[in-house]
């Protein structure tokens, strides 16, 4: 299989020179939105570029452009925009995005009213209508076993609880009865955005909860996936709250 080429500011910028269909971003300046990783760009101020690096990333975000204009009149918070489509290789796509303003969550901590933010967010994505998310194409993800998690969960507590850095009683609280009765019911499958860690959400400086990007892992699923990615990039404590 043949590797796509290595993006470069030069090949970026003839790139977003195409999308525009203009000569303008011919001195605009470009630069990878993390250091080693070339597939997301700041452009300038005002667009950041995706380009997929496989055909399999490309479904996922050719997709996404349907899937933020579904879910966009369900949500309280930001939905990025697309403001040009294209292949950047052969078979391989690529979307220049409006940028929207916020910092990512671990920068900022969710004040209150950001919590009711998340809340909204999270109660939007359940009237997101199921049937129309899957003719889009949003796959359908199977919850996972929350008796399986509780084993290895109580195995990491137990070594913790060994070299005294952990209390185990709590967890043992949790029964396997008990995690059975918590296991997701069939038929309460909803939209997931399936990756609300810290890179996705974006906090202003008073907490609120401004935006949410990358959703080119949304899917039909158990609810609890988005709390609990939440519980990473905004703390447990809010992720519970909301």
């Amino acid at each position: 299989m043949t590797r796509p080429p290595i993006p470069t500011p030069d090949t970026v910028r003839a790139l977003v020179r195409s999308l525009l269909r203009s000569g303008t971003a011919e001195g605009v300046q470009v630069r990878p939105v993390v250091e080693g990783r070339p597939y997301t760009w700041w452009v300038g101020a005002r667009h950041v570029l995706r380009l997929a690096p496989d055909r399999e990333a490309s479904v996922r975000l050719r997709r996404e452009a349907r899937v933020r204009d579904l879910v966009r009149p369900h949500l309280p918070v930001a939905v990025p925009a697309g403001v040009a489509y294209g292949d950047w290789s052969p078979g391989l796509a690529c979307t220049l995005d409006a940028r929207l303003t916020g910092d990512l969550g671990g920068g900022h901590e969710v004040s209150a009213v950001g919590e009711a933010d998340l809340a909204g967010l999270l109660t939007g994505l359940r009237a997101v209508p199921v049937r129309q998310a899957e003719t889009l194409g949003v796959p359908r993800v199977p919850p996972r076993s929350l008796g399986a998690l509780r084993r290895i969960a109580a195995h990491a507590a137990e070594r913790l609880a060994a070299a005294d850095e952990f209390d185990a009683a709590g967890l043992r609280q949790l029964t396997p009865s008990g995690a059975a009765q918590l296991a997701a019911q069939s038929g309460t499958a909803v939209l997931t955005h399936h990756r609300l860690t810290e890179d996705h959400v974006l906090i202003s400086t008073d907490g609120r909860v401004r935006a949410v990007l990358d959703w080119t892992g949304a899917s039909l699923g158990d609810p609890a996936e988005d709390i609990a990615a939440l519980a990473t990039s905004v703390g447990a404590p809010a992720a519970v709250r909301a």
